[in-house]
């Protein structure tokens, strides 16, 4: 086989999470940084935590706006025909709705 190979290997690799959380795990980095862990992460915490690096929601949120400002726009333009249905006819359009 051949020597040197193979990275070191740390028995005491210290992870430090963004909360503050640190524990020890073997690694072949000696400090491991992370975002997450199992004191912070909404999975085991129970809280609804978003993590939005790339403003994913804020998009998905302005969709929505636009989406409700079309649908409110479409509901004003059956409400106008509508009443514009109601108006009274003409002898040919009476005469011709009755083909």
């Amino acid at each position: 086989m051949k020597t040197n190979v193979h990275p070191q290997y740390f028995e005491n690799a210290q992870v430090i999470c963004a909360c503050g959380n640190r524990f020890t795990v073997g690694s072949t980095k000696e400090i491991i940084h992370i975002e997450l862990c199992h004191k912070c992460h909404p999975f085991y915490t129970g809280e609804q935590r978003f993590v939005d690096s790339a403003s994913r929601i804020q998009k998905f949120q302005t969709k929505q706006k636009k989406a409700q400002e079309y649908v409110v726009k479409k509901v004003k333009k059956v409400e106008q025909k509508k009443q514009h249905d109601n108006a009274p006819k003409t002898l040919r359009e009476m005469l011709m709705s009755l083909e």
